[in-house]
């Protein structure tokens, strides 16, 4: 699937950062760039968009106010130098918010909640018949000097070792190096859930919730003290 985006701020340099960013990456299509938010938001109601990447200070027009007068919503992505507004954007259901400068690691990680936003929606689109080389859900991670490729019906749980996660599966346990605030941000909520500071696990693979933690087959995961209540309403509804 291409996804078409269109890019809105008044400084072009910061333009050009976001589409490079995004001509690095399969999938996705810049459809237009606007330095005027008044000629974007004209642009809109003539064009199918799926992404919208949009700078909160501008003349004339802020991004929070162009995002308040759409009636049809594309996902959004909203970039500033002031940390401030990220609230008030987020009550705006945005799919993430970029400080500037905006790093390409950092983007990453927007677009990988930008997937998840959009997948939830797309189960909800009349059933088809998946195509013969349809892959599952799945993602690569950096292991033993290559690029290991792990299916998310797989993973049993994540453990944080400082700047290593070792993902557990049922073939065995993946050490990467990379953070664990990294996967929170990368998964998909409605199948994964923190737990601890040091621990993610695969919803679908708890098979019980103890005093002393959560059992995932043989396994005890600690709950930790500021996660107990969200979990508990995770698992057992309340």
């Amino acid at each position: 699937m291409n996804h078409l985006c269109f890019i809105v701020d008044d400084e072009p340099i910061a333009i050009e950062i976001i589409e490079s960013y995004l001509l690095r990456l399969e999938g996705f299509s810049v459809a237009g760039t606007f330095t005027n938010p008044v000629k974007a938001f004209e642009a809109l109601q003539h064009s199918r968009v799926d992404l919208l990447f949009l700078d909160i200070q501008m003349p004339g027009l802020t991004g929070l106010e162009f995002l308040q007068s759409l009636r049809r919503k594309p996902e959004v992505i909203l970039t500033t130098a002031y940390r401030e507004f990220a609230l008030e954007g987020f009550e705006l259901d945005v799919a993430d918010y970029l400080l500037k400068p905006v790093s390409f690691d950092r983007f990453l990680k927007a677009i990988g909640k930008f997937h998840t936003r959009v997948q939830p929606a797309t189960s909800l689109a009349p059933a088809k018949v998946p195509a013969a080389n349809a892959e599952p859900p799945h993602l690569f991670v950096r292991a033993d000097r290559k690029n290991v490729k792990v299916l998310l019906d797989d993973i049993l749980y994540l453990e944080s070792l400082k700047d290593y996660v070792r993902i557990a599966t049922p073939q065995g346990k993946i050490t990467t190096k990379e953070t664990i605030t990294h996967f929170e941000e990368c998964l998909p909520p409605g199948r994964f859930l923190r737990v601890h500071r040091s621990f993610i696990v695969a919803k679908d693979k708890i098979g019980a919730l103890a005093a002393d933690g959560l059992e995932i087959g043989k396994t005890i995961i600690p709950v930790g003290r500021l996660y107990k209540m969200a979990v508990e309403k995770a698992v057992l509804g309340r």
